[in-house]
């Protein structure tokens, strides 16, 4: 007898009114989650057939333009490395997942100085000084450059940040002049330049770099942000960085985040529709949920359709899907009490965890997942990118089987395909 398969949204339908029905009192995804004996979960996530990439072709394709600016640098081809960003800035090219691919570049031309001072810092050692030396010669060679002065100014920023989050910066005011001094210098090299005459979104990021890295930036900060968005409203990175910086950077950031989203929405509509919200918010609510206080759970919900409407491209889905179930799970990552409106609020979201998984979800990227588990730290080493495959892979298929548990304890298995999620019988 040939097997009948349920669309992705026909099933969701059906698995959303089984869960009602058998949930009596919910109490959020993690809550279950630990009423749920580990060994039992993990059987039930063998039967979640997902393709998994531990590489995916977003990060192939990061690693591809970084890797073409280190090499440029390498072989000191600075004019064939200024045509490549200049052409990419003034195609505003990126990855499929937004990455612009001019700051692609030119964070490959700067990593191996920058790797190297960072090594020295992190080791309570002075960095050697020829390496960044080299760069301000060659700025100086092609002052008329701005992707050489974007390089260099960025390897002093990148730099300055070593200092300032080094293990010894608590107990040595130095470190603190030493990054001081290199922000000012990377200012000075990016004042020579106008990025709306330019026509650049590679340098109005890297201004926007500079703003975030003073104690209280002020209006300049909105600024900053609003040119950068308007020459380049096509990459979501910017949007993120934004919400960040408005969360990091103010005292009371929750009503600005807010105003920020609202705003950045509708200058961004002719092209994310609602998406500009999500975008201004993700990051800022996956660090801090206090911020669900101001949310507007319908807004940011439509805004993950329009998002996906115009780029459901499998990055940006697991994105989203891994910020729904993750940062999004009711009591879940948040240490904080929030009001009954802020919980409601995140277990709206977290539901939307339904509709991404079964219409949009096609293949599992464990990185993106095990970033959306990480918590923001100072820490200068992160874990083997081994170790974080695993860990998020794990994380990803454990929500999976939670999520439908029930409906795949009889032996059954889910299945992910192009066509959508549909459920396969027990032999």
């Amino acid at each position: 007898m040939p097997l009948t398969f349920a669309t992705g949204s026909d099933l969701a339908q059906a698995f959303a009114r089984l869960r009602s029905a058998r949930r009596g009192g919910g109490g959020g995804f993690l809550a279950r989650l630990r009423r749920t004996p580990r060994q039992d979960l993990d059987t039930l996530a063998k039967r979640i057939l997902l393709p998994s990439l531990p590489v995916s072709d977003e990060e192939m394709a990061r690693a591809t333009h970084r890797e073409k600016g280190r090499k440029l640098a390498r072989q000191e081809s600075w004019a064939e490395f200024a045509d490549m960003v200049d052409y990419a800035d003034a195609a505003r090219l990126t990855t499929h997942g937004g990455a612009p691919a001019a700051l692609l570049l030119a964070e490959g031309a700067r990593a191996d100085v920058v790797a190297a001072a960072q090594d020295a810092i992190c080791d309570g050692a002075k960095p050697e000084p020829q390496g960044l030396e080299a760069l301000e010669e060659m700025q100086a060679e092609h002052p008329e450059s701005y992707p050489c002065a974007l390089v260099v100014a960025m390897a002093h920023h990148d730099i300055g940040l070593a200092w300032r989050n080094s293990p010894q910066a608590g107990e040595s005011p130095t470190h603190h002049l030493k990054a001081q001094t290199h922000f000012d210098r990377a200012a000075e090299i990016l004042a020579t330049f106008d990025a709306v005459e330019c026509d650049s979104p590679a340098l109005a990021a890297g201004g926007c770099t500079l703003i975030c890295t003073r104690p209280r930036p002020g209006r300049h900060l909105a600024r900053g942000f609003k040119t950068l968005i308007d020459l380049d409203p096509d990459s979501p990175r910017h949007m993120r960085r934004f919400g960040r910086a408005v969360l990091e950077k103010y005292d009371t950031p929750f009503a600005m985040l807010e105003r920020a989203a609202r705003r950045t929405a509708e200058r961004t509509a002719e092209v994310w529709g609602a998406g500009g919200y999500v975008w201004v918010y993700l990051d800022a609510l996956a660090r801090d949920q206090r911020a669900l206080r101001e949310v507007d759970a319908t807004l940011f919900i439509g805004g993950m359709r329009d998002i996906l409407a115009v780029r459901d491209d499998q990055h940006v889905v697991n994105q989203l899907a891994a910020f729904c179930a993750l940062p999004m799970a009711p009591r879940g990552l948040c240490d904080k009490e929030l009001p009954a409106t802020a919980e409601a609020t995140r277990a709206e979201l977290h539901d939307c965890l339904d509709w991404l998984l079964s219409r949009h979800l096609q293949e599992l990227h464990p990185y993106v997942w095990a970033r959306a588990m990480a918590r923001p730290s100072r820490a200068p080493k992160r874990p083997p990118r081994r170790a974080l495959v695993q860990s998020g892979r794990q994380a990803a298929l454990r929500v999976i089987a939670e999520r439908y548990a029930d409906e795949i304890a009889d032996g059954s298995s889910l299945a992910f395909s192009r066509s959508g999620m549909y459920r396969l019988p027990a032999l």
